[in-house]
């Protein structure tokens, strides 16, 4: 059983360890290459007409911030010239040309993220105090009933992380690729490298949606128990 358990944990967990083992193998700095992550992602903007986007360091990860019309890398990325720098910085313009393309599926994601990461914020909450629930009511209708609303939230932000996928996808192998390969950003030798970092990048999401499938099954047993 215990074997099990933590064959589970592994199966759960890899693809984050691999994500972070990718991001950090290859940010080795590379004197060579013509410019930092943050000059590379203005290059790309202003090459790609994206009018009113912005880019800047961030201490709160990589992304793009629609609603600000703003690239923002970390520190590493902004301001090294790594591999991981170039492909990451390259990711979140692909982003933003998603949003100038007007995306459909980039679109729905923004308008949902803030709603199912509060509801994953109140579900934690709720589950708290079931027990607490369960001990004043003693009865199980009103506990499963709200175990049921807190597991709801949980469900729905592991299924917004999945759904989130092809997004990330087409940002890493739709957009950021093509345009580091015309642009010889890249050469031949690096490309297998930025492939796999971009890779990492498109599947943070779906590590994301594995640890909260863990998060689930985890408070579901302990309901189940009690």
């Amino acid at each position: 059983m215990i074997w099990l358990l933590l064959l589970g944990l592994l199966l759960v967990f890899m693809p984050t360890l691999w994500v972070r083992w990718v991001m950090n193998r290859y940010s080795a700095e590379i004197p060579d290459l013509p410019g930092t992550g943050g000059e590379l992602a203005a290059h790309l903007i202003q090459r790609l007409g994206l009018e009113g986007v912005g880019v800047e360091a961030s201490d709160i990860g990589d992304h793009y911030a629609p609603e600000h019309r703003m690239v923002r890398l970390t520190e590493s990325n902004w301001s090294g010239k790594s591999l991981t720098a170039v492909a990451v910085a390259a990711h979140e313009v692909g982003h933003a040309v998603q949003h100038h393309q007007n995306d459909a599926r980039l679109n729905a994601r923004t308008k949902l993220i803030p709603i199912v990461t509060v509801l994953g914020q109140l579900s934690v909450g709720v589950l708290t105090v079931v027990p607490i629930i369960g001990l004043l009511t003693r009865h199980p209708a009103p506990t499963l009933l709200i175990a049921g609303i807190g597991l709801s939230g949980l469900l729905f932000r592991m299924l917004l992380h999945l759904v989130t996928l092809p997004t990330e996808w087409d940002a890493s192998f739709g957009k950021a690729l093509p345009v580091l390969k015309e642009g010889e950003f890249i050469s031949p030798e690096q490309e297998k490298i930025v492939r796999r970092v971009l890779g990492a990048a498109a599947l943070t999401y779906f590590a994301a949606a594995l640890a909260d499938a863990f998060n689930l099954f985890r408070w579901a047993s302990l309901l189940i128990r009690r």
